[in-house]
């Protein structure tokens, strides 16, 4: 006769009483069992592997310092030398490195401790990304942000400085010192602004998607009241020419030298009979000082040659600009001469060719400055300069028209409005 098989438990439970009892053991005779119930069958799924947790991605921000490179900026901040070369490779096609300004920020953002991303804004307009694709290669690409240009108005009279006045006005930094240098060829800031006198200039003022203002444009008109006289100066292109200040015959404000070579300098000595404060006893001063903070930019005040550039006894470092067969410049006392600067270098209006010190024979910080006709020095604010570019026929009927669409939005601002489109007629640029 063939038994069935006990089921699974029932089997457990002999095999459990042989392991408890000794061999030999007499057990208690056991009441007959029950059935057992069934056993019911459990299906369990097999465990898929859990999927890897997402890399975080630490991000920071790193500004950029002085005499800074965009690769050393990058290996300080932590980013390996082979990715960094990757990605200054990557975004040379789009930005040239060398263009990095001192102040910008770069955000960087890292996936285990390996490069990911940098971003930076070059411009208003627009943000440059370097990507690492999943290839591993860095790839860029750029971001614009849509901006509103307005021209606005801003005015105000002078009290104290022009600089608080300004400021009063809620003009830009830039939008000022943009007037200051418009204006620098006719006026002299420091002696010929007094209380009482006024500006009023229109300039662009750009904002955001969200009209969040973000910055200024390009000083379009403006004008200066100083006592009984008064200037007007419109923004204008010439063809084949860069963008330069006009006044409303068409004259152009540039001339052959500035009144002032240094920004933001008071006049401390003037030119001819002084007693010389170290000497101790009276002597020629054959220029003008400038008092200004150590340090401050020297400009070229025309277009020249370098005739000299160097250490001169008493005028300490001295550099000497020979502007025409008749003109020449010099200016003493420098801290430094500009980076490379060298005899027989041309050099253009406005350029930076050293910066203000107290070298040679110098009390304190301050610029000498000479002009010299024919080799003989004379006053510099007596000098009579010549005459900027006079514009005539289609040019001048090009940029009179141009002139009076921006008298036109004077007008509509003068009249209530705070902004206007900056569309529709303009100088062009």
């Amino acid at each position: 006769m063939i038994f069935p098989r006990p089921p699974v438990a029932a089997a457990a439970a002999l095999l459990l009483v042989n392991i408890v009892l000794a061999p030999g053991a007499h057990a208690p005779a056991a009441a007959p069992a029950s059935p057992p119930p069934p056993a019911i069958a459990t299906t369990v799924a097999p465990t898929e592997p859990a999927a890897p947790a997402p890399a975080v991605a630490d991000a920071h921000v790193v500004r950029v310092g002085k005499g800074a490179t965009l690769m050393g900026l990058l290996v300080d901040a932590g980013v390996a030398p082979g990715d960094a070369q990757d990605a200054i490779a990557a975004l040379k096609p789009v930005w040239n490195p060398r263009d990095l300004k001192v102040g910008q920020e770069v955000a960087l953002q890292f996936t285990a401790e390996h490069l990911r991303e940098l971003r930076f804004t070059p411009a208003l307009d627009r943000d440059l990304i370097v990507e690492r694709g999943d290839s591993g290669h860095f790839a860029a690409r750029a971001e614009q942000h849509p901006l509103t240009r307005t021209v606005e108005l801003a005015s105000g009279a002078i009290h104290s400085s022009l600089f608080d006045a300004a400021h009063d006005a809620h003009v830009p930094p830039a939008v000022l010192a943009q007037m200051i240098h418009a204006f620098s060829y006719d006026v002299d800031f420091q002696r010929e602004i007094h209380p009482g006198d006024s500006f009023e200039m229109m300039f662009e003022r750009v904002y955001d998607e969200d009209g969040k203002p973000v910055g200024a444009g390009n000083l379009v008109y403006a004008a200066m009241t100083l006592g009984t006289t008064h200037l007007r100066l419109y923004r204008y292109t010439p063809p084949h020419a860069g963008a330069d200040f006009f006044s409303a015959r068409g004259e152009s404000v540039r001339k052959a030298l500035l009144r002032t070579p240094v920004d933001g300098a008071r006049l401390s000595s003037g030119f001819g009979m002084r007693f010389h404060p170290i000497l101790g006893y009276t002597k020629m001063h054959r220029g003008v000082d400038f008092a200004a903070p150590s340090g401050t930019p020297i400009m070229a005040a025309g277009d020249g040659v370098v005739a000299d550039a160097g250490w001169h006894g008493d005028y300490g470092n001295l550099v000497v600009l020979k502007h025409t067969g008749t003109f020449e410049t010099a200016y003493a006392h420098m801290s430094r001469i500009a980076t490379g600067l060298h005899p027989g270098q041309h050099v253009r209006q406005g350029q930076v060719i050293g910066y203000v010190g107290a070298t040679g024979r110098a009390t304190g910080p301050h610029l000498h400055y000479e002009i010299r006709i024919h080799g003989q020095a004379t006053n510099p604010m007596l000098v009579k300069m010549q005459p900027g570019q006079q514009l005539v026929g289609k040019d001048l009927a090009t940029f009179r028209a141009a002139a009076d669409a921006l008298d036109h939005k004077l007008l509509a601002l003068r009249q209530g409005q705070t902004t206007v489109a900056a569309v529709g007629p303009q100088l062009p640029e």
